[in-house]
């Protein structure tokens, strides 16, 4: 296992993922990614000054902030993590990720909705789960 993946949303959920990765990490010494989906703004507030806004900055410097707020606590000194910042809807873009990236395992927070609730509001650990080519660990 060389390339392990984390998913962040900076929850508790996605810290406790990460907090097992840790630990498998350092077992099997592997390479961690740490990665946060950021999808797009879908609607533009009609104003004046929301033409002036740099939509993929202020994404990007959302996702330094959560990336920097799930290590927060952590020591990751003897871990070699790479940080990532993504745009687009998580699921797929997670997806694509385990494949570019020859990802052997994902671990991913769950944020404990029920199968019927889940269903309803797609879940993105459930997508990846079944849409992974690779073992994906769901951590509660």
């Amino acid at each position: 296992m060389k390339r392990i993946l984390v998913t962040t949303d900076a929850s508790e959920y996605s810290r406790q993922a990460l907090k097992s990765a840790l630990v498998l990490a350092r077992k099997f010494h592997s390479e961690l990614e740490l990665l946060i989906v950021m999808d797009q703004p879908r609607a533009y507030a009609v104003n004046l000054l929301d033409e002036h806004i740099n939509w993929r900055e202020q994404i990007e410097q959302g996702g330094e902030l959560a990336l920097q707020a799930t290590l927060e606590g952590f020591d990751i000194t003897d871990v070699t993590i790479i940080k990532k910042v993504m745009q687009g809807k998580p699921a797929n873009i997670i997806l694509q990720e385990i494949e570019n990236e020859n990802i052997d395992l994902v671990v991913m927070g769950s944020h404990g909705y029920g199968a019927i609730t889940g269903a309803l509001l797609g879940s993105v650990s459930q997508r990846v789960l079944h849409g992974a080519k690779c073992s994906v660990l769901i951590v509660k």
